[in-house]
C-alpha cells in the first residue's frame, strides 16, 4: 500500500506529527510505500503576528505534552502574502533533484526554524540550513537557483491541488491507498493509533484478496 502525507514546512502541527510519522515508517517497512508532499498554506492560514503564533504554539504544545515551546522567531508575516509559496517549502521541494527525497532536509528546515527560531522565510536562510543538513552534498547556489524556478514553484502548486481535491483543509493529511483501490484519508490527525489500526486492516484485506486470488485465480470472464 502507498501513504502519503501533504505537510507544510513551517506547520506546528505538520511538526508535532513528524514522531508518529517516523514510527509508521519504522513499524511498516517493507509493507508499505512512504512519500511526502508539500501543501502550501494560503496566506490566510498563518497567523497574523508573533503573538498570535505564540498563542497557536502553547496551544498545540499543551495538546502534545510537550516539554518545550516552539520557537515563533521565524515568522515574519511581511514575508507572506496572497499566492507567495515560502522559502522552506521551495528548498525542501528543490533539494529533490540532487537525490535528497527522505525526510532530512525538511525535518532540518523544521528544526531550525521552529525550533532555534531562525529566520527560514528568507531564501539565502532556508538554503544555508538545507545545506548544511546535507553535510556537504548540496551546493548552496545550485539549491537557491532550483528553489527559485518555475519548475520547483510549478511541483509545489501541483501537490497543493491535489490536497485540495481532497477536500480537506488541515495539514498534516494522510492518504493511505491499498493495492485492491482502498481509501483512508486522516486530516489533522497526528496521533498512531488510528493509523495502526487502519493500515493492518487495509493491509489484512489486501492479503485476503491475495489468498482468494491464490486458490481460486482471477475472476470469470463473464
Amino acid at each position: 500500500m502507498k501513504i502519503t502525507y501533504y505537510l507544510e514546512v513551517t506547520s506546528s502541527w505538520c511538526f508535532w506529527a513528524e514522531p508518529m510519522w517516523a514510527e509508521l515508517k519504522r513499524r511498516y517497512e517493507g509493507r508499505a510505500e512512504f512519500a511526502w508532499k508539500i501543501a502550501q498554506m494560503a496566506a490566510t492560514d498563518y497567523p497574523t503576528s508573533r503573538a498570535q503564533c505564540d498563542w497557536f504554539y502553547r496551544r498545540s504544545g499543551m495538546t502534545m505534552r510537550s516539554p518545550f515551546m516552539l520557537n515563533s522567531g521565524w515568522f515574519e508575516p511581511e514575508l507572506i502574502t496572497e499566492g507567495v509559496i515560502v522559502a522552506p517549502n521551495l528548498v525542501a521541494e528543490a533539494a529533490r533533484d540532487f537525490g535528497f527525497n527522505g525526510d532530512e532536509i525538511r525535518l532540518a528546515l523544521a528544526h531550525a526554524g521552529e525550533r532555534e527560531g531562525q529566520k527560514t522565510l528568507r531564501i539565502e536562510n532556508a538554503v544555508t540550513v538545507a545545506v548544511k543538513a546535507a553535510a556537504g552534498k548540496l551546493s548552496a547556489e545550485k539549491l537557491g537557483a532550483a528553489a527559485e524556478s518555475p519548475a520547483v514553484r510549478a511541483r509545489v502548486e501541483a501537490s497543493t491541488r491535489e490536497f485540495v481535491a481532497h477536500q480537506i483543509n488541515q495539514r498534516p493529511a494522510f492518504v493511505l491507498e491499498s493495492a485492491i483501490g482502498d481509501k483512508a484519508v486522516f486530516s489533522g490527525v497526528v496521533r498512531p493509533e488510528p493509523f495502526n489500526a487502519t493500515i493492518d486492516a487495509m493491509l489484512a484485506d489486501t492479503a485476503a484478496y491475495l489468498a482468494h486470488k491464490a486458490h481460486f485465480g482471477g475472476p470469470p470472464a463473464s
